[in-house]
């Protein structure tokens, strides 16, 4: 019966709706999950409300997973109303886990980030430059929305993560390969992070390309870059591989693209971009400052490029937002 089953719910913060696409990647399987759970909460797909889990009895919920990253007052309220009906929350994807890219717009303030887009993008048609404002009057009504916080943040400085699901979004075998072990008790609590604690390039299909005295003079652009089927790094493309946990399948490098490191990095470093940062310096070409500082300044966007996922959850991101406080 329904009511003997396991509870999941699920909730969709700032992201892309690619972790909620995952979860249909499951194709066939998905019908061995609704088979084994019960699930109480979805509003992207079944039609419940916030009223719903507010009458649910504490941890009554056996797992939620929450996608995307907090953006929002709706999303920090929604995340601490689940956490308090949940027994264990899983940061599904990227964004919960570390802040995703939309944590990049913490490199600008709150009112920098609104103003452009909604007055000076391409595409906006706002001849009266208005900014979406949480309360306002519409012909005598009152309309409230939720309000733009001042910064991104990962699920974890908001609410208490037990599981991270990484990726962006995570692959479907990962995600009933955690199913399956949550659902038989045999996930670990003590590695919370479910993917292998190594690096991409230890799985690499690439990485007997790779040479032992590898030496950068030039950092090239992937998108100009004739792919040769070696090493990312060998042909200076900026790979991610060596800084970023494995466990993803290498479905960006076995379709000839360099890892861009959504998976996050291994256990104990909390520097993504600093980490990669440090092993690039130990592979230029060069002891002159000058000459270093070029090939720095070479890659387009810089902290996009090293920070994609994880600025949100980084020290350099939370030192940033500290100056622009």
């Amino acid at each position: 019966m329904a009511g003997n089953k396991p509870k999941i719910a699920m909730y969709w913060c700032a992201g892309c709706g690619g972790c909620e696409e995952s979860i249909v990647d499951l194709a066939e399987n998905i019908l061995n999950v609704i088979e084994a759970v019960d699930i109480v909460f979805g509003p992207v797909a079944l039609d419940f409300k916030k009223k719903d889990v507010e009458a649910m009895p504490d941890a009554s919920i056996a797992a939620t997973f929450i996608n995307g990253s907090i953006r929002t007052s709706e999303h920090e309220e929604m995340a601490k109303l689940l956490r308090k009906k949940t027994k264990f929350i899983v940061a599904h994807g990227s964004c919960s886990h570390m802040g995703g890219v939309p944590g990049l717009s913490n490199l600008t303030s709150k009112e920098t980030m609104l103003e452009y887009m909604y007055k000076k993008t391409a595409s906006t048609n706002n001849p009266g430059g208005v900014i979406p404002a949480p309360e306002t009057k519409v012909n005598g009504h009152e309309i409230k929305i939720p309000a733009a916080l001042d910064r991104v943040q990962p699920l974890d400085e908001v609410i208490k993560v037990d599981f991270y699901l990484p990726g962006c979004p995570p692959p479907a075998k990962n995600i009933m390969e955690f199913i399956t072990a949550f659902l038989t008790g045999k996930v670990n609590l003590d590695k919370p992070v479910f993917a292998p604690n190594i690096n991409l390039c230890s799985s690499c299909p690439r990485k007997e390309t790779k040479t032992d005295n590898l030496k950068l003079t030039k950092i090239n652009r992937f998108s100009l870059q004739k792919d040769s089927g070696k090493c990312f790094l060998e042909d200076g493309v900026i790979c991610m591989g060596p800084v970023t946990r494995s466990g993803c399948g290498e479905q960006c490098v076995r379709a000839n693209v360099p890892c861009r490191g959504c998976f996050g990095p291994l256990d104990g470093v909390t520097e993504q971009g600093a980490k990669f940062m440090s092993a690039l310096g130990m592979v230029m070409d060069s002891a002159k400052e000058e000459e270093i500082d070029a090939l720095i300044n070479s890659i387009p966007d810089l902290t996009g490029t090293l920070y994609r996922y994880s600025f949100a959850a980084s020290v350099l991101g939370k030192m940033r937002e500290k100056k622009n406080g």
